[in-house]
């Protein structure tokens, strides 16, 4: 079994590894080094990293200016300050002009844990997908965290990478390769689907195999490229299973669940659950109670595809 890593720690290793093989690579941090990984970066090339200070807004002003002159760059602060506290900056000189910048944010999401409600991102995909021509990503492990930062690296035009705090096991197999909005089956089935993005897809996973044992049959979905999204797998998983559940770790609004329910309701409606943090803000805690606490753990997923095979009777 493979070293669990967290895909902050895989994204400061593939950094460094991008900065010995192009030039152009610019990182910018915001105070934070330490814990976004951009550090690794830095010790080795000290002349392309910029330390902006606590002044968020003011770094995503000056990866912008720098993308204007051909560079690429890649801007790390934690989630709660990259969607909002820069929601302005990154729409008026990132997303409009459509500027290389990479907005790579950590400690998405309430698996934070003890940082607690002040730093839990669980608005940051609502406020990133919503700008035209911004590509979003939230990988499973450190695996998907590395192809997912080269792919960004390769790729012209704004990505928001959506980084935890935790330590993963990995999910995706050793010859796994990312697809840019393309989702990745993790386990064949005819039943339910769930599709499910970051952490969440390990508890996809698990809760897979345990309905196994109850003769579910559940396909489950790595989406792990929330925008653009995978119109066909998602169409497809309607068409051939008896309903869907989504499962991230965000609110339910604004997020996966909501961007699977409009492709639905327009081109195939089906039964639909969605897992994610119900209307309201967490607290400080151990992020496993945490994810318990809110219905973001595995058994929760058990339910909600329980839920769907209930109603394969109704109309």
């Amino acid at each position: 079994m493979a070293t669990e890593l967290s895909t902050r720690e895989a994204y400061g290793q593939t950094l460094q590894k991008l900065g010995k093989e192009r030039k152009d690579i610019i990182v910018l941090d915001a105070d934070l080094s330490k814990s976004t990984m951009t550090n690794l970066f830095a010790k080795a090339f000290p002349d392309r990293f910029f330390d902006c200070g606590i002044a968020e807004q003011n770094m995503m002003d000056i990866a912008a200016g720098l993308a204007s002159c051909g560079k690429t760059v890649f801007a790390s602060t934690f989630a709660v300050f990259a969607g909002g506290r820069c929601f302005d900056q990154v729409r008026m000189c990132i997303a409009q002009p459509q500027h290389n910048v990479k907005i790579v944010a950590s400690h998405g999401g309430v698996s934070v844990g003890q940082d607690g409600m002040s730093h839990q991102s669980i608005e940051d995909l609502a406020l990133m997908t919503i700008f035209p021509g911004m590509t979003v990503i939230v990988p499973a492990d450190a695996l998907e965290a590395a192809q997912a930062v080269e792919t960004a690296a390769a790729t012209p035009g704004p990505f928001y990478i959506r980084m935890g705090r935790p330590k993963v096991p990995q999910v995706c197999p050793d010859d796994y390769r990312f697809a840019l909005g393309k989702a990745a089956t993790m386990r064949p089935g005819k039943d339910v689907t769930i599709i499910a993005m970051g952490i969440m897809v390990a508890s996809a996973i698990k809760a897979a195999q345990k309905l196994a044992g109850e003769g579910i049959d559940c396909r489950v979905l790595n989406m792990a490229t929330l925008k653009p999204i995978d119109r066909e797998a998602i169409i497809l998983a309607a068409q051939e299973t008896r309903g869907i559940v989504s499962a991230e770790e965000h609110l339910k609004h604004g997020g996966l669940g909501s961007a699977i329910a409009e492709i639905l309701v327009e081109a195939h409606p089906a039964r639909m659950v969605s897992i994610g943090l119900h209307d309201r803000f967490a607290e400080s805690g151990n992020p496993d109670e945490l994810l318990k606490k809110y219905g973001l753990a595995s058994e929760d997923i058990e339910g909600a595809v329980r839920k769907i095979m209930e109603r394969r009777g109704q109309s």
